[in-house]
């Protein structure tokens, strides 16, 4: 099978890129069976919206994974305790709104998405690596499974992924909004890269427009953010998976700037 993730989307910039670029991304590297994305960013940079949301699945994405600013927009959680198109970090403890892991089905292709969170600089939540082991024991997971970490830190992103190396087919970072170059095939069959990049506007602080971000790390003192909307990009990664053993069979970093 064949899955486009797509990093971060932040704000309206990176669902104009969305908008506009996967359509080609369907033509030139297409079909895909599934078309994933980071959305925790794209209600104005911070959160989701339902009316966002439903912008984003009519764009034709499968399902969105999240992070930590999923839970910004409180009228938002009544949506993502009822809708199954929209994860929340699995490892976050029992009583929280949402689900971490959609089965996904296209014709008699399977594929289990599952989205984890960091802790290190993180919120203190519940453990990636255990979680991840819990998921894994459930009867009903396909031989596909596709994580994203939702981390801050390299080393705990690389962590996981050796850790879960042969059990799943990909680890996909996210969250840094920075690009890495270091997508593999790991010994053990499972596709890696540390950060797949953020869809939105590149031009300023990872989506953010320096006005508002370089007061704050000159001063110390609380600014607003804004959404970018300079050198607006897609970034994110295609995999090939192998349908009967679920190992990955190809992963490709995604760099499309919109103009």
């Amino acid at each position: 099978m064949k899955i486009l993730f797509i990093g971060d989307i932040v704000g309206s910039p990176g669902r104009k890129a969305v908008a506009a670029l996967l359509p080609r991304l369907r033509k030139e590297a297409g079909p895909f069976d599934f078309v994933l994305a980071n959305g925790e960013n794209a209600a104005a940079g911070f959160g989701l919206t339902e009316r966002v949301f439903q912008e984003i699945l009519d764009l034709g994405v499968d399902c969105l994974t999240s992070g930590n600013h999923i839970w910004d927009k409180r009228e938002f959680l009544e949506i993502l305790a009822a809708e199954d198109r929209i994860l929340r970090p699995a490892n976050y403890p029992p009583g929280c709104p949402g689900l971490g892991v959609a089965l996904l089905e296209r014709g008699k292709r399977r594929l289990a998405v599952v989205n984890l969170q960091g802790r290190v600089f993180m919120p203190v939540i519940d453990c990636p690596f255990r979680a991840a082991d819990a998921i894994l024991q459930d009867e009903r997971m396909p031989r596909c499974v596709l994580v994203d970490f939702h981390a801050e830190a390299t080393s705990e992103k690389r962590a996981l992924a050796l850790y879960l190396d042969g059990r799943v087919s990909a680890v996909i970072g996210t969250h840094t909004h920075v690009q890495t170059a270091d997508e593999s095939i790991l010994h053990g069959g499972t596709a890696y890269q540390t950060d797949c990049g953020m869809t939105g506007g590149h031009g300023g602080v990872i989506g953010m427009k320096r006005e508002g971000v370089l007061p704050r790390f000159l001063t110390g003192m609380p600014t607003r953010f804004e959404v970018c909307e300079e050198g607006i990009r897609l970034n994110g990664v295609l995999l090939e998976i192998d349908d009967e053993t679920g190992r990955a069979l190809d992963i490709r970093r995604i760099d499309i700037p919109l103009d």
